[in-house]
């Protein structure tokens, strides 16, 4: 499999996570290298480890205000942070269910997991440079970010 096609694979599972859930599209803008090493990541973010014939990691990252308009969409009331850290995390775990059916036995993918604002580190594989996509949805913006070995 390509890393274009790997690419579209989550960039699609997103883009469907949106229309399916919130019932409204969301656009995919340009993809690029990261500028620097290590992404800028917003306020809270999902995360899948992959291994297996590529190595790496994928991240959704969202903004809070995103994240609450996402859970009114979905006539959810509860804005607190254990319900963002919720949302945030089933959008990661769409990533890999998807992720999972795509690639079948050339990786494993863990569970995903949550991180809130820079609270945890992030390891990228020495090789790689992650690849950043960003998502646009209403007038928010997060970021799809996949960095997988060569």
């Amino acid at each position: 499999m390509s890393s274009e096609t790997e690419v579209g694979v989550f960039v699609n599972s997103v883009l469907h996570y949106f229309e399916s859930t919130v019932q409204q599209d969301a656009a995919c803008g340009t993809p690029h290298l990261a500028l620097r090493r290590h992404p800028e990541l917003s306020d809270y973010t999902g995360i899948v480890k992959i291994s297996g014939q590529r190595d790496g990691v994928v991240l959704f990252t969202a903004p809070r205000s995103m994240l609450c308009v996402m859970l009114m969409c979905m006539r959810d009331t509860d804005m607190s942070h254990d319900n963002l850290c919720e949302l945030v995390g089933e959008i990661a775990n769409t990533l890999w269910g998807n992720a999972r059916r795509s690639f079948r036995h050339q990786v494993s993918i863990s569970v995903q997991s949550v991180a809130h604002e820079r609270d945890a580190p992030m390891v990228y594989p020495a090789n790689s440079r992650p690849i950043v996509i960003p998502i646009a949805w209403r007038s928010y913006h997060a970021r799809l970010v996949v960095c997988l070995d060569s």
